[in-house]
């Protein structure tokens, strides 16, 4: 890796880690989720600059959605205004910390003592083919599934979440003329 390769990653290192502590200072759920959406791009950025772009980029594609999905729902069926009323994200901060601390150490203890493997291999000429070639060979229908899965709970949720649908002043049979608008005004007032 070059010079410009290092300091890119440095960067995207140093602002994924300081968004990921912004999700724990900030003080409302919108803030939390665009900061938590910053640290994921950055995220998909080390990846792309560590040699795998398509995992980068699908990286990238997937947090943004969710994060923007997760906002929209946020600002339609939150009780406060868009999430953004002051809120701590910190909840049983000492078992959280005892848990976090207890992790980290098993963590770096795993990455200190395990005997890692030599790399023999030698390194494949196209990542992106290899990573496509993963996820659309044994985990193509798992895939199709998951977006199918996930539109219809979209689907399903905003639908149960309206009281009425948009032709319901028409009727079951849309044959009511004029229409019954409960709200009242309208066009032809």
């Amino acid at each position: 890796m070059d010079t410009n390769g290092t300091v890119l990653l440095l960067v995207l290192g140093v602002s994924a880690v300081a968004f990921g502590v912004l999700v724990f200072t900030l003080d409302s759920m919108a803030r939390v989720t665009f900061a938590l959406m910053a640290s994921l791009v950055c995220v998909g950025g080390v990846t792309t600059v560590l040699g795998l772009p398509y995992l980068g980029v699908v990286i990238v594609l997937m947090m943004v959605m969710e994060m923007v999905i997760m906002a929209v729902f946020m600002i339609a069926y939150m009780m406060n205004p868009a999430g953004l009323a002051p809120m701590s994200m910190l909840h049983n901060k000492r078992g959280a910390s005892a848990v976090a601390g207890t992790v980290f150490t098993a963590l770096v203890a795993g990455i200190l003592l395990v005997p890692w493997p030599e790399h023999v291999t030698a390194r494949p000429e196209d990542t992106t083919f290899q990573v496509g070639r993963a996820l659309m060979a044994e985990q193509m229908l798992t895939m199709i599934i998951l977006g199918f899965v996930l539109l219809a709970t979209m689907v399903g949720s905003t639908v149960l979440a309206t009281r009425r649908g948009r032709y319901d002043r028409f009727g079951d049979d849309l044959g009511r003329r004029p229409a019954k608008d409960p709200a009242g005004g309208g066009v032809g007032r």
